[in-house]
């Protein structure tokens, strides 16, 4: 007998279990860009006509100003529909794999340093570009992806394969934030290295150190170039 395929619902509760930070933070993505959708009536050009978008984009000026949420808000803010659901898939599959190899605490630490660490190059090297999405914190996570298969010893072609990808995409493409794909990808890297110490107290630390640093080099930023 064959099984029933699973209804949304039960996919959705499924996916929870397995993955409880990762299915909070595509919720969060979601609603952050319904309420953008529902402020400017549009669907298509939401991010223009929300006071939300306004007030959770990056730009340096803003940020140096008392906007010290833009950089966390940023993070589950997106332009229009497609980037959303661009991101969300991505952070749907590679977070999954991720989520459940270092486990949720460590994870959700490891995402939220991936987002400042890629605000921090945004706010040094592009201060005045307004920028929002998720795409800094899941180039974090694709460097961690990589770990996980070498630590399941995976053939690490395909999450190399998917960084490069996206690296040939970010340089071909008008208007993606570079910096704030190249500063995800460098914190990544310090993460990663962090995530592979090898007792659980010690790798609990440094990530909380990489942490506590990207919210430094964001003060940094803002303040150097404020």
């Amino acid at each position: 007998m064959n099984p029933q395929p699973l209804t949304f619902s039960q996919w959705g509760r499924s996916y929870l279990s397995v993955a409880p930070v990762t299915g909070v933070i595509v919720l969060a993505c979601i609603a952050a860009w319904t309420a953008t959708a529902v402020q400017s009536l549009s669907l298509s050009n939401s991010y223009y006509g929300s006071s939300l978008a306004h007030d959770w984009t990056l730009l340096g000026p803003l940020v140096a100003d008392g906007g010290y949420a833009r950089p966390l808000g940023a993070m589950f803010m997106h332009l229009d529909a497609s980037h959303l659901m661009m991101n969300v898939l991505m952070l749907v599959f590679v977070g999954r794999e991720v989520e459940r190899a270092y486990g949720a605490g460590l994870y959700a630490l490891s995402y939220l340093a991936g987002g400042l660490g890629s605000a921090a190059a945004v706010l040094a090297q592009d201060f005045d570009t307004p920028t929002v999405g998720a795409s800094g914190a899941l180039y974090a996570m694709m460097v961690l992806l990589v770990g996980v298969y070498r630590k399941q010893r995976l053939n690490l072609r395909a999450p190399l394969a998917l960084i490069l990808a996206n690296l040939a995409y970010t340089f071909m493409s008008p208007g993606v934030s570079l910096w704030g794909h190249v500063g995800g990808l460098v914190t990544g890297v310090i993460l990663l290295g962090a995530l592979s110490l090898p007792h659980q107290t010690a790798r609990w630390i440094a990530v909380v150190g990489v942490v506590l640093t990207s919210v430094g080099a964001v003060a940094l930023g803002a303040g150097l170039w404020g």
